[in-house]
């Protein structure tokens, strides 16, 4: 018998992000299945309510579910899909066999393919054509989302009646998703904010000073926005939550991964020695090279995310990356 709603909500990925959002979900009414790569992590959600790894102060609702068996979260009437952006292909290849025909997968994580430069949207396209697809992109650190604390997103969604429909299938008073038309722009903003934070905490460790990151944070905000106009997004969205919003969010404060990255940069710690002791993915580091490969074949100047990939994969000295930047010409604002 067919469900009546969005009743059924499954996860796929149980990191910080998915299990945050889960407790949202379960907020919001709804029954939540989450999946998780790692035994260990079903297994401690199940036995202690709490995802151990990735966000073990938060105590889960008994009613989520965690599971290993991939079908049985696709056995929803909407899945969200919060893997690291660099292993949804992968996901997606695994799920296709058990998903439902017209069940929307709700896109969570935020980055670009390598090797391939796909945003997430054709990645999910490629490996399930036809499937209903929304965006949930927008400024939000998962232990805020668990906590309850206020907290506004960006619901993209090409179809405005699915798009309803998965708004109030996920909006509490404290949780709430704005909706948008404009995946691309969501998108966007989601994976360069990433590359641009990495930036911002870089300034910090160097001690350049608020007026730097200021200037990269705006300066960044019209690379964001070239690069999603020229992929047929929209200014609007990029002046929103999931532009503007989330990277004043992200490249502020040493709660995000990737600006906490940068500033240990800045300090002098080496990229391998800080990759070594994270559990967590640090999604600008994988996607600032796809970022900067998708803006010069569409013949877009991104020169901070070009800095920030020249240090992260290019072996080029950071103070020889800022000085490349410090020494561009001066050009009108706005371009």
């Amino acid at each position: 018998m067919e469900r009546m709603g969005m009743q059924r909500i499954g996860i796929i990925g149980a990191g910080a992000w998915g299990t945050a959002l889960a407790v949202a979900a379960r907020r919001a009414g709804r029954d939540v299945v989450l999946w998780a790569h790692e035994p260990d992590v079903a297994a401690a959600i199940t036995a202690m309510g709490r995802n151990t790894v990735y966000l073990p102060d938060i105590h889960l609702d008994p009613s989520i579910r965690a599971t290993t068996d991939l079908a049985d979260a696709l056995d929803a009437d909407a899945v969200l899909l919060v893997t690291p952006a660099q292993h949804l292909r992968a996901s997606l290849k695994q799920a296709a066999r058990h998903w439902r025909r017209g069940v929307p997968a709700v896109i969570c994580a935020k980055g670009i393919e390598q090797g391939s430069d796909c945003m997430m949207t054709e990645v999910a396209e490629a490996e399930l054509p036809g499937i209903p697809l929304a965006v949930l992109s927008g400024p939000t650190f998962a232990i805020e989302v668990a906590r309850g604390l206020p907290t506004a997103i960006t619901l993209a969604c090409g179809d405005a009646a699915l798009g309803a429909k998965l708004v109030d299938a996920l909006g509490t008073p404290a949780f709430r998703p704005y909706l948008a038309a404009d995946l691309v722009g969501a998108e966007i903003g989601g994976a360069v904010k990433n590359v641009l934070a990495i930036a911002c905490g870089i300034v910090e460790g160097k001690g350049y000073g608020d007026n730097a990151r200021a200037a990269l944070i705006t300066r960044g905000l019209a690379e964001m926005s070239r690069l999603a106009m020229a992929k047929g997004g929209r200014m609007e969205t990029l002046m929103g939550l999931s532009g503007m919003g989330d990277l004043i969010l992200t490249a502020s404060s040493a709660q995000s991964r990737n600006y906490s990255l940068g500033l240990l940069l800045g300090q002098g710690q080496s990229l391998a020695d800080i990759l070594a002791g994270r559990k967590a993915v640090t999604e600008g580091v994988w996607s600032a090279g796809a970022v900067v490969d998708m803006a010069q074949r569409l013949g877009i100047e991104m020169p901070i995310c070009a800095g920030v990939d020249a240090v992260l994969n290019r072996a080029c000295p950071l103070d020889e990356a800022i000085m490349q930047l410090l020494s561009r010409p001066f050009t009108l604002e706005g371009r």
